[in-house]
């Protein structure tokens, strides 16, 4: 018998790329999530299968074997499970062999956050089938050194919501602070189907930062005002204000230089078919979109978005981060 454990995905709702320079951003669980099966096996190998991306490879002995699929795109997609179940594992003291199962609802390189809602996933499901306690603080930290085998040195935020869900406030000197959002938010997906590299993107701003440094210093103002209005506007269940808002922050990253066109168009599309507010979620040039919009337009809002040739799909917050699903 297996263990299912399940992780969100996430928005950026406010703040990206702006939060590198160390102002605050707010991120959002949304009630996509990455599902992983984890079984024994009778010898000492990890199997790992993507059902969602068409992917089966193994490891043994620090070697890695493709089964199924493209080898470096199963290497590039399974090398953070393998180093998450290697950290249960040693916290473990025996070696045991693996099936891991991933079947996901989250679009990949997309900026919702897949890589992160599957590691969470792959370390929780692990760790109860071993029967060991693993509590969220420690399942966010295996996830986090996991990431790194990813991105490098990741902010952390995509790990965070993933293990802890909700609504998180993040800053890099102050790292995350938990808000309380009682109120609904209904939002609609668009993506633009186009792969992206965050690398590229962070480099792009940096580039804009230092040709025009007493230009962006105001911009990085506005952007910590912007969330600090956000703040306040999803305590108070203020829609129209968190709309605004949106159209703001989303000027400041096209003027940033990391909107496309393929973003231009699905956000153009959702304004006019009555949406609050709308922007680019992630790193941007691609990727996704959100739409922010009262439960009477979501059906004309995503409808305006496929046929502005995006991938729509309505999300909304969920409390809930990793969690165990059945043993």
């Amino acid at each position: 018998m297996g263990v299912v454990a399940s992780a969100p995905a996430k928005v950026i709702l406010f703040g990206e790329h702006f939060v590198v320079y160390g102002e605050p951003a707010i991120v959002l669980a949304i009630d996509k999530r990455a599902y992983v099966k984890a079984e024994k096996r009778n010898d000492k190998k990890l199997f790992v299968r993507s059902t969602n991306l068409n992917l089966e490879g193994h490891f043994e002995n620090g070697n890695f074997k493709v089964e199924k699929g493209d080898a470096r795109e199963a290497r590039l997609r399974f090398e953070p499970v393998k180093v998450a179940i290697g950290k249960v594992l040693e916290k473990h003291k025996d070696d045991v062999g693996l099936n891991i199962e991933i079947n996901s609802t989250v679009p990949v390189a997309a900026g919702l956050g897949s890589s992160a809602a599957v590691v969470a996933s792959v370390t929780a499901a692990t760790a109860a089938l071993l029967n060991m306690e693993m509590p969220k603080e420690e399942i966010f930290r295996v996830a986090y050194e996991a990431e790194k085998t990813v991105h490098g040195t990741p902010s952390g935020i995509d790990p965070a919501i993933a293990t802890f869900g909700g609504t998180l406030l993040y800053q890099m000197d102050t790292g995350f602070k938990p808000l309380e959002v009682k109120a609904d938010i209904p939002l609609v997906i668009g993506d633009t189907g186009v792969e992206r590299s965050t690398k590229t993107q962070v480099e792009k701003v940096r580039e804009m930062v230092d040709k025009y440094p007493r230009i962006a210093e105001p911009i990085m103002r506005v952007a910590n005002e912007i969330v600090v209005n956000a703040i306040d506007a999803l305590k108070e269940n203020d829609l129209e204000t968190l709309g605004e808002l949106m159209n703001i922050n989303h000027a400041l990253l096209y003027g940033m230089k990391v909107s496309d066109e393929s973003l231009e168009w699905l956000i153009n599309a959702a304004r006019k078919a009555g949406a609050l507010g709308a922007k680019l979620t992630g790193a941007g040039g691609g990727g996704c979109m959100i739409a922010l919009a009262r439960n009477e337009r979501l059906e004309q809002v995503t409808e305006a978005i496929l046929r502005a040739g995006g991938r729509p799909f309505a999300a909304r917050k969920t409390d809930e981060g990793v969690r165990i699903e059945r043993t």
